[in-house]
């Protein structure tokens, strides 16, 4: 099949995967990240040994209508920053990792865990104008685990991505044509989260700062030090029971009952 695929790293099996089934890959769209804590290095690294043509400006209806002109069956959407134009003439897949209609919204993975959900997914539906609300056409579960982090989370998450990419494949039109609507009577739409939500101080207890910290592991996290008012960037925190070994080391910072480690820090 010829196709074209929308793409960050944080999805990443979505392209190979789609090169692993056979498909002809006309074009990889992606956009420009911090790569700090959100990367595209995979997939332009991807396309370009494998000699696929790659933009990152975001993509118009011309960019859709040259590949219908082109013979693009359909497009497969794993991660982008922006809203996706939506003609007529093309199918797109969006790939959403969250079990839908649960969990519409740009970043449901850290919302799962701050939430304290058991079960969780991936979910393929065609995309439409309203966001994460078209028409159900593969899903898959699997289950959120109490000490989970964003990484793990994201990882076990990515891992069912292949085989549904196969399915997908190999019956596509039908699929397609028997995708369901999803049930809006139970459906939750998240926001993208606030600052407070990932932010913590030395009043919170260890078990509050646990989880913000494993929710949002290897994003940017705050850490507000009541006594001074100085606040603090954080980048891969962790937070752990108990006294540290070292309370005079730069990247510990105390909570209530435990304390937290950063390998990354900035003063704000």
């Amino acid at each position: 099949m010829k196709v074209a695929c929308v793409s960050i790293d944080i999805l990443h099996p979505v392209l190979t995967s789609l090169y692993d089934c056979g498909c002809e890959i006309m074009k990889v769209f992606t956009c420009k990240t911090d790569n700090i804590t959100e990367f595209n290095t995979k997939t332009v690294a991807f396309a370009k040994e494998h000699d696929i043509p790659l933009q990152m400006d975001r993509i118009t209806k011309d960019d859709l209508y040259d590949l219908v002109a082109l013979g693009c069956d359909f497009v497969l959407v794993g991660g982008y920053y922006y809203v996706i134009p939506v003609i007529d003439e093309l199918r797109i897949v969006n790939t959403h990792p969250a079990y839908l209609p649960i969990g519409r919204g740009a970043w449901p993975m850290p919302l799962t865990i701050l939430k304290g959900l058991t079960e969780s997914g991936i979910t393929m539906h065609r995309m439409t104008k309203g966001l994460d609300e078209g028409e159900i056409i593969l899903r898959e579960k699997m289950p959120v685990y109490a000490d989970d982090d964003l990484l793990t989370l994201t990882e076990r998450q990515n891992a069912l991505i292949p085989p549904m990419v196969k399915k997908l494949v190999s019956d596509f039109d039908n699929l397609w044509d028997s995708a369901v609507p999803q049930d809006d009577s139970i459906a939750e739409y998240w926001e993208m989260p606030e600052k407070d939500q990932y932010t913590v101080k030395d009043t919170d207890s260890y078990d509050k700062v646990d989880l913000i910290l494993r929710a949002f592991y290897s994003y940017e996290c705050y850490y507000i030090d009541t006594a001074t008012g100085q606040e603090y960037e954080l980048i891969g925190a962790v937070a752990k029971p108990g006294a540290p070994k070292d309370e005079s080391s730069p990247n510990i910072f105390s909570v209530k009952g435990g304390y937290i480690s950063a390998p990354k820090v900035r003063c704000i």
